[in-house]
Order: C-alpha cells, then structure tokens, then sequence
C-alpha cells in the first residue's frame, strides 16, 4: 500500500483520491487555527505560491487534538484560513491524526516516518514531505518552519 492508495476527504465533504497528486511534491500538515504555530500558515501559502506551478502541492489537515485549538468546523476553518493568512492551498476534512480514530492516512505516513520518541504526532503543524514517486522522504517538527525547510522541498521539485 501506497500513499496514492488512500482516499480522503475535502472540507466540503467530497471524497478526493490520493492518486490526483501522484507525480506532485506534497507537503501534508496538521494544521489548527488557534495555536502558537497558527501563523506559519503565512509561510506555508508564501512555499506554496513559490513552488506550485513546478509541482508542489499542500495539504492541510486540520486536527483539534491537541488542545483543542481547532474548534470550529470545516467551514469556520476554511473562512479563518482565507481570511486572516489568505491560503489558496488544498484544505481537508478536520480529522483526528492519533488514537483509535486516526485518519487513515496519517497512520500510514505515521509508520513511514516516526517520530523523535515514536510515531505519534505530537502537536499541530507536523509537516510530512513526498516526493514525486509517492515516497515518505521527511518528517518535520512543528518548530520546523515552512521557511526553514524550503530547501528540502526545493530539491524535490
């Protein structure tokens, strides 16, 4: 099983196959509106608009599992992002990243790439880099910033 195998869902509720990316650089984050790290969503829109037209695509995630800080729902959510960070990148159905309800995506990108201490996601704004063959090449720390790993993601595309 591969990363193209998976389905997922928008944040209008539609179902959207993994295999649309295939051949695409993904970065997938867990995202929430009201957390400390909230505002790498500039940074993630300004990677995004650098790198899309040579095949960067982000995927965001929201998750309100740590701290509750993505209370609202999908719609909320995609107001907060558009208005406030002006965010033209893919958003998704909120979802749960660990635990027994771990979209099943995330428990795949989980097992490719732990962890520091195991392979729970720690905390909003985990960032998982693919590359263009589907491959799990890089876990990022919510620390890590979306400038901070331009590099990577550039040498990918």
């Amino acid at each position: 099983m591969g990363i193209y195998d998976f389905t997922v869902t928008d944040n209008k509720g539609a179902a959207v196959s993994m295999k649309e990316y295939a051949g695409k650089v993904l970065l997938i984050v867990n995202t929430a509106t009201g957390c400390g790290f909230t505002p790498q969503y500039e940074g993630l829109e300004n990677l995004y608009k650098k790198y899309h037209e040579q095949g960067l695509e982000i995927l965001d995630f929201p998750c309100n599992q740590f701290g509750h800080q993505a209370p609202g729902d999908d719609a909320e959510i995609q107001s907060f992002c558009t208005m406030k960070y002006n965010t033209t990148f893919p958003r998704f159905k909120k979802i749960d990243v660990n635990g027994d309800n771990a979209d099943p995506l995330y428990v795949y990108l989980k097992a490719q790439k732990k962890g520091l201490l195991s392979g729970n996601i720690k905390w909003n704004f985990t960032k998982f880099l693919i590359d263009r063959e589907g491959n799990v090449v890089a876990r990022f720390a919510p620390t890590d910033t979306p400038e901070s790993i331009d590099a990577q993601v550039a040498a990918l595309l």
